[in-house]
């Protein structure tokens, strides 16, 4: 065990056996709608400035700044997942997991408290309201101050902190993550965010009591203290060498990710805040600290083995990626009213992957010795509908596996709408054009039947077909038929192409025209109607054969996930749910190209040939995976 994961260990342990005073922020009961403990500040402040004659614009502009800041904590959440994902100039090789990210979820709790504070302050303190917006005095008394006192007295916090008192009550909640986020930095109990305040309004409380105070001024010297607390704690090098080789002094005033790293690693070094200088006066600084800053910005971008390429589902499944709400992408999509409120910034990101109109990465695994990454197309579930749009949507593909091809990648996996009979025939468009293709495409339809045919419960003679038919629909249906399960067909035209794909196989006789929807178990897929669904019996079981999840209108009745498998423990990085899937359970589509990789397989797996189906699902057993529980003892 490394020496980081043992003070890791050891130190999250402590700080959950003795907890200090102040640990939780005084709102936690509320929960998700803490922020309304803002609306009387804000309301009341609106209200002055708009009705009333006191045009305090810089009281005013005090909500504008915490929305500022949280679209900038934002930001560099989302840069720092994209980078860490692709894997170039990484500092620490190993991914977080989801303690983490909860853990973290908490993140703009700061940003309501510096907001109270400072609407408190405004109307309370002399000279912290009608601020001007600019002044050169104050901009440099900030700074002079920040350098001096706030720096100084910040290391010896830190130090502090770092006492085995207070670090076991305190300040390990920080420690806890060794491979830092952005917003790992803001992420302490409730009482060093009161010290924290009190050393950061240092340069504030100087200017207003002195006169030389601005809007600008404190509102450039917040996002100072974010840019440089968010760059600090990303897991990847962005310094580059050049601004220290013109400038040498510059490595006592700013210090770098790797830098703010090193103490997260080695516990006892690198205490400064911003200015590396205090730790080479008082002999604190990490003898290994430019060895790993070179050897940072040296890494290369990580070439994977295996790449599962997905694509956005709804307007608002961007904030669901793991590039956007942390918190959102680590429990499984759903609607939520609120992102309708969000609609003008949901229309920007639109218009942003438009632009940008090429595959972007997402998210990078390792399984044993395997490196995984997802890559997602900026096209819609709408948009692979649209018969103009499926040419674009085909060339994006065809780009990405001539990128795999390009960079060695031995499977690629094709998720959702990406493999559609109608857009490419399960992929096999793609191979037929470039015939000597080493990069493995895989349509994953064998693990998806294998998945669906263990969800039938042992017990089950009959089975009803409702749903467009497919791939995975028709090898489904014969399975079960080859098994002595009777499958019914309501649709007459289902019926008729289902037969007509058995051929002359004479297990067709277990296939049956049946409008009686009284049986249990049910096989569906898109295109299952709202009134279907109503003329099933109580307690049926919806077992799902498409990429997509049925909704789920009855409550007295049982809905299984779509084909998908739990992983096993040892797939690392693990921080964000696949769309609507819950933790750590992988579509069988994306369990199919790693399952691929790892047997070793020469051949293709796409277009109407299918591997073989228990083959797939043994070596997926084999390797870990594990089949979900069917869920028919408690309903949603």
């Amino acid at each position: 065990m490394s020496k980081e994961t043992k003070i890791s260990s050891s130190s999250h342990q402590v700080m959950a056996a003795r907890p200090g005073i102040l640990t939780d922020w005084p709102w936690k009961p509320l929960g998700s709608f803490k922020h309304v403990i803002l609306v009387p500040w804000v309301v009341q402040n609106i209200y002055s400035f708009m009705v009333k004659d006191e045009k305090d614009l810089s009281s005013f502009l005090i909500f504008p700044i915490l929305l500022w800041r949280a679209l900038h904590n934002q930001l560099w959440i989302s840069l720092s997942r994209y980078r860490t994902a692709k894997g170039n100039n990484r500092i620490i090789d190993r991914g977080i997991e989801f303690d983490q990210v909860d853990r973290e979820s908490s993140w703009d709790d700061q940003i309501l408290f510096n907001g109270i504070l400072w609407y408190v302050a405004s109307q309370t303190i002399p000279g912290a309201s009608h601020l001007p917006m600019w002044r050169l005095d104050g901009v440099i008394l900030t700074a002079l101050i920040h350098m001096g006192p706030v720096e100084f007295l910040y290391y010896w916090l830190h130090r502090l902190l770092h006492h085995h008192y207070l670090y076991s009550r305190y300040h390990s909640h920080h420690h806890s993550s060794i491979v830092t986020e952005p917003i790992t930095s803001v992420i302490h109990p409730f009482a060093e965010h009161i010290s924290y305040f009190a050393l950061f309004a240092i340069p504030m409380i100087t200017t207003i009591t002195t006169g030389t105070a601005s809007a600008t001024c404190i509102a450039g010297y917040l996002t100072y203290i974010d840019l440089m607390n968010n760059m600090g704690h990303c897991n990847f090098e962005l310094i580059p060498k050049w601004l220290f080789t013109i400038s040498p002094p510059l490595k006592y005033l700013m210090y770098t990710p790797s830098f703010h790293s090193l103490h997260h690693t080695q516990f006892r070094t690198n205490y400064s805040l911003f200015m590396p200088i205090y730790d080479y006066i008082y002999g604190t600084m990490d003898t290994s600290s430019d060895t790993l800053y070179e050897n940072s910005l040296r890494r290369p971008e990580e070439a994977p083995d295996v790449v599962h390429l997905t694509h956005l589902t709804t307007p608002d499944s961007i904030y669901h990626l793991r590039l956007g709400l942390a918190h959102m992408a680590s429990t499984p999509q759903k609607s939520k009213w609120y992102l309708w409120l969000m609609w003008p910034v949901t229309m920007w990101t639109m218009m942003l992957t438009w632009i940008y109109g090429r595959t972007f990465v997402v998210e990078r695994n390792r399984f044993h010795k395997l490196r995984l990454q997802t890559r997602t197309i900026p096209k819609y579930n709408i948009q692979y509908n649209l018969q103009w749009q499926k040419g674009s949507i085909n060339a994006l593909i065809e780009e990405a596996i001539l990128e795999a091809e390009k960079k060695g990648v031995k499977v690629l996996s094709l998720g959702l709408l990406n493999q559609g009979e109608d857009l490419n025939r399960y992929g096999e468009l793609y191979v037929q054009k470039y015939p000597r293709l080493k990069t493995k495409v895989v349509d994953g339809s064998s693990l998806a039947v294998a998945a669906v045919l263990n969800s039938i419960p042992k017990a089950a003679t009959q089975v009803l077909h409702r749903g467009n038919i497919s791939k995975v629909a028709s090898a489904v249906v014969l399975n079960l038929c080859q098994r002595g399960i009777q499958v019914a067909v309501p649709s007459e035209d289902d019926y008729k192409k289902l037969k007509k794909s058995f051929g002359i196989r004479s297990d067709r006789n277990n296939l049956i025209l049946s409008k009686s929807y009284s049986i249990k178990t049910w096989l569906v897929g898109d295109g299952l109607k709202e009134e279907d669904q109503k003329k099933a019996a109580e307690g049926t079981l919806f077992i799902p054969f498409s990429q997509f999840p049925p909704k789920k209108l009855r409550r007295d009745c049982f809905y299984h996930s779509i084909p998908a498998m739990a992983a096993p423990a040892s797939l690392e990085n693990v921080d964000s749910c696949e769309n609507w899937l819950p933790r750590r359970v992988m579509s069988a589509w994306r369990v199919a190209g790693i399952v691929h990789s790892l047997e070793g397989w020469d051949e293709h797996e796409c277009g109407y040939t299918m591997s073989d189906i228990d083959k797939v699902w043994q070596a997926s057993i084999q390797h870990g995976f594990k089949p979900l529980a069917v869920a028919t003892h408690s309903k949603f």
